[in-house]
């Protein structure tokens, strides 16, 4: 009868035999976005799902703080990882992180579907200029409201195109300062200086006292 097979002694034990009973505890080191987003560039779905599940949460919120709707947001999601899943192959890590990447993704289609929604809005009616036109108000400048249509508009002819720009969005649009800020891509005290100093403008054009 032949022998039974007895433990091997720890003591002669090749190095092979570590691979073969890895210690407890070691786990594979999950893949960082860089990595999925190199697989997915070869068309590796499940790279993909690994990469939406790590960092939808964080692009939704920048999403969210921008496009401010809840329905919107989580569209404009979507869209950008079809534009990942889309234009990975240009993503370079030697030119900056892969969630600063996706985050200016992110950033720019929830930025660009701010601005296409408020053109639809100046376009499908003259609501923002019926605004402007009946009362031009901000909280440190009162005393312009319910001016008469042309001369508010000769009026914004003086202003830069900066100034023009953030108060046609604070006041076409009704979005706040930081909001104003967020649209740009500025500062919110770059935005609410072009603010000030345009409706300084305005008021001197159209003669109001403060």
């Amino acid at each position: 009868m032949p022998a039974e097979p007895t433990p091997a002694d720890p003591e002669r034990r090749s190095p092979g035999d570590a691979a073969v009973r890895p210690l407890h505890g070691d786990e594979p080191r999950a893949p960082t976005p860089a990595e999925l987003l190199g697989r997915i560039a070869l068309g590796d779905e499940d790279a993909f799902s690994h990469l939406y599940d790590d960092t939808a949460p964080l692009l939704f919120g920048l999403i969210r703080r921008v496009v401010r709707d809840v329905a919107m947001s989580e569209e404009v999601l979507q869209e950008v990882f079809v534009e990942v899943w889309r234009q990975a192959t240009r993503f370079d890590a030697h030119r900056g992180s892969a969630r600063g990447w996706l985050c200016t993704i992110a950033h720019r289609r929830a930025v660009d579907t701010v601005r296409s929604s408020e053109a639809a809005r100046r376009r499908d009616s003259e609501e923002g200029l019926l605004q402007l036109e009946q009362q031009v108000v901000d909280v440190q400048e009162e005393g312009i409201m319910r001016v008469e249509s042309q001369r508010v508009q000769t009026a914004m002819g003086a202003l830069t195109s900066p100034q023009s720009e953030a108060i046609r969005l604070a006041y076409f649009g009704g979005y706040s300062h930081r909001e104003v800020a967020a649209l740009l891509d500025i500062p919110v005290g770059t935005a609410k200086t072009r603010i000030r100093d345009g409706m300084i403008v305005l008021r001197d054009r159209l003669g109001v006292t403060s």
